[in-house]
């Protein structure tokens, strides 16, 4: 099991509160939307495009500022995209993921801005799921970031659960910013959480009951995954999937997957699989893909956020042994 060090946020008091708030203009249905009509969105990249789209649906245009194929850690913004990100009637980003987005955000001069990090609690998970039960937690009142800031990981759209958090926020500010569209958005956001709901309890019941609790993946992108089922991530590197992992860890790995019956090394579709295979081949494992959905390519196992988290339970039942 994971041990979590959990970093409180300031903005737990209600995230359809926050979501809504963070609109401080466009006040009538009037006042927004392109010639067409329609609510100008900006997503900083594929999950929050994608729930944007199925809140939004035809009352919104949504355009996403990375693009598919392309790692959201590397992207750089150029100033014509900070141009057309000042047009944007909405904007959606998860600060601190992608620095180059926070600039631009931050120049923007957009009013309209949800931070995804505010509606949901983030936390810090480490490469490994063994040793945090070493470290000691902060005494009360000091060593918490209430910024979601460095050491937190960002990739809570891997949790359904949180996922529905961010869009129970959304569908909260794009009723704020067309609330002629009000309606609307507030059903297809209880579809949407609804959904999310049935895929939570698919992970819940398929993961139940396996030979294994430990998973090894090249980024250490599924630490809230991990945490709500019950699993263990092993990261080669660390929630930077460009940071390389030292002969020490590679060796620590060895010795997990020995003594956790380990079967698969997992890597992904937009970083380097190098280390994994590397490792696989230094122990004797299977390798396979565990999407952590920060873009949708034509190499992914699905076409959206569900197919693919589908078929990332799939790989994963067939890797923990599951009975």
């Amino acid at each position: 099991m994971n041990v979590r060090r959990l970093i409180p946020t300031a903005a737990l008091a209600g995230a359809v509160a926050l979501g809504a708030t963070a609109l401080t203009s466009c006040s009538g249905a009037g006042a927004v939307g392109g010639e067409d009509g329609k609510l100008g969105v900006t997503a900083s990249f594929y999950p929050l495009q994608f729930v944007a789209e199925q809140i939004g649906k035809e009352h919104v245009k949504v355009d996403g500022l990375t693009k598919p194929g392309v790692e959201p850690h590397d992207l750089e913004i150029t100033p014509k995209q900070t141009a057309q990100l000042g047009e944007a009637d909405v904007v959606l980003y998860l600060k601190n993921l992608q620095p180059a987005v926070d600039k631009a955000v931050a120049q923007s001069g957009v009013k309209n801005i949800v931070d995804a990090a505010t509606l949901t609690e983030l936390e810090a998970h480490g490469a490994s799921g063994h040793d945090h039960g070493a470290e000691e937690a902060p005494a009360e009142g000091e060593g918490h970031d209430h910024s979601h800031g460095e050491g937190t990981d960002p990739h809570v759209w891997l949790d359904p659960v949180k996922y529905a958090e961010i869009a129970k926020g959304v569908g909260a500010a794009l009723e704020k910013a067309d609330p002629g569209h009000a309606a609307d958005y507030r059903k297809n956001t209880d579809e949407l959480v609804g959904k999310l709901a049935a895929l939570d309890t698919e992970f819940k019941d398929g993961l139940k009951n396996t030979a294994s609790r430990t998973f090894i993946t090249t980024h250490s992108a599924f630490g809230y995954l991990a945490e709500r089922y019950g699993l263990d991530q092993e990261g080669i590197s660390g929630v930077d999937p460009e940071s390389e992992p030292s002969p020490a860890r590679m060796k620590d790995l060895q010795a997990v997957a020995k003594k956790d019956n380990v079967t698969t090394v997992f890597f992904e579709t937009l970083a380097s699989d190098k280390t994994a295979k590397t490792l696989a081949t230094d122990t004797g494992l299977k390798t396979d893909v565990l999407d952590p959905l920060e873009g949708i390519t034509d190499t992914s196992q699905g076409s959206d956020y569900f197919e693919v988290m589908r078929s990332n339970l799939k790989n994963l039942q067939k890797a923990l042994g599951a009975k």
